[in-house]
């Protein structure tokens, strides 16, 4: 059993709740947060620790912007295809009809801009949805043109 000295130490009030709030959440003492602290700190070695950290931290980030990639990636030639399909499906109005279809389109657009408001305030992603309804093996399988 290792024999321990008892030393006497002031905190700031506000990092004194910190490391409390630290020992409740960990389970573990305020001594062995402040022992690991400074022992830590007379390591010497918190270059090292620093640079594994961001490591993490950056390999992280490089598969965020990765995934980011390759949704806007999904994004852009789902409104490439849209844009096609309407501009190849769609006639062209008469002078006349085209006052009434300006007044339909405000009405949907109206009703599309609702209906993603709140798709976007429950968390539910299109890019999610579609990447659960898409079997893989098919997908590979189509004819890109």
């Amino acid at each position: 059993m290792t024999k321990r000295a008892r030393m006497n130490v002031y905190f700031d009030p506000a990092l004194l709740k910190q490391v409390e709030a630290l020992a409740l959440r960990r389970n573990i003492s305020k001594s062995a947060i402040v022992e690991a602290a400074v022992s830590s700190f007379l390591a010497g070695d918190t270059t090292e620790r620093l640079e594994a950290a961001i490591s993490r931290r950056l390999d992280r980030l490089g598969r965020q912007v990765d995934a980011l990639d390759e949704d806007i990636a999904v994004l852009g030639e789902t409104l490439a295809l849209f844009v096609r399909f309407w501009l190849t499906f769609v006639p062209p109005m008469s002078e006349t009809a085209q006052a009434a279809a300006r007044a339909k389109g405000s009405e949907r657009f109206e009703g599309f801009m609702q209906t993603l408001g709140k798709r976007l305030a429950t968390g539910d992603r299109f890019l999610k949805e579609l990447s659960r309804d898409i079997d893989p093996d098919k997908l590979a399988n189509l004819d890109p043109s």
